[in-house]
């Protein structure tokens, strides 16, 4: 009888372990889709520069939030986890330009040059680990 008792706990346990990894892993899935649905609007869209800069802004404070360290250019690391990068192509200079070098020039003075043009996400690339939005590339599209 005390066999069968054990025998029966243990299962209860090994169930209830089972469940809490299951719900769990729901849980990171579902919030992994809803932080990324708040990105993935832009995916393909065109918005102006007051918006792009409302978007850097927030992944900033995103960056900050999840305490992703930057490296020795200043630049967010890629943590493989939570990190967001954006980067911007501009058609006036054909260069490429990081969300970090905007933010440290001013955001005003971007909003001040480009506050009326537009821009759309070519690319989009997620985290392999937590499949959270990594890096969202954007062109100007009109001047």
């Amino acid at each position: 009888m005390k066999k069968i008792i054990i025998f029966l706990v243990g299962i209860g346990i090994i169930v209830a372990i089972m469940s809490y990894v299951y719900f769990n892993y729901r849980i990171m899935e579902n919030e992994a889709k809803r932080e990324n649905m708040q990105y993935e609007n832009y995916y393909q869209k065109e918005i102006y520069g007051t918006d792009l800069v409302t978007l850097m802004n927030k992944v900033v404070d995103e960056n900050t939030r999840n305490e992703v360290e930057k490296n020795d250019t200043g630049l967010y690391k890629d943590n493989g986890k939570n990190s967001i990068r954006i980067d911007i192509k501009f058609t006036d200079d054909d260069r490429i330009h990081t969300l970090e070098e905007i933010y440290n020039g001013g955001t005003e003075v971007f909003v001040q040059y480009y506050n009326q043009i537009k821009f759309k996400c070519t690319k989009i690339e997620y985290h392999e680990q937590t499949g959270k939005v990594r890096y969202l590339y954007f062109e100007q599209i009109a001047t």
